[in-house]
């Protein structure tokens, strides 16, 4: 049930959400776009167009053009839970993208997060 809540959240408001923690700790925007484009395979156009839609975060990463195969290396906790231990798939490039967008919020480099077979 958890998960079909989340599944079916507007996506620009999570969006904004993600931004606006990297925001506050000093990172940008283009920082934050990269970090989801390098996830799901979205072009700046594409993922600007996304915004604009009504669609649901589920609808999002559904229709993601192609999600990276480096992200099953993203390990860590994101919401008290281990992002490495989530088996449904969609749930798992959910948390993905929220450790990702903690790890550019802590500071991490850019070079390090997108590269994840250097970890």
């Amino acid at each position: 049930m958890e998960n079909e809540k989340i599944y079916g959240m507007d996506f620009y408001k999570i969006y904004q959400l993600l931004l606006n923690k990297a925001l506050r700790k000093g990172r940008t925007k283009e920082e934050t776009d990269e970090v989801i484009r390098w996830l799901t395979g979205y072009s700046q156009t594409q993922l600007d167009r996304m915004c604009e839609q009504q669609l649901t975060y589920a609808e999002f990463f559904q229709q993601a053009p192609a999600l990276d195969e480096k992200r099953d290396l993203v390990r860590g906790v994101v919401c008290g839970v281990r992002v490495e231990n989530i088996e449904d798939p969609l749930m798992r490039s959910i948390r993905c993208l929220d450790k990702l967008v903690d790890e550019l919020a802590r500071g991490k480099r850019m070079d390090k997060i997108l590269n994840r077979g250097r970890l």
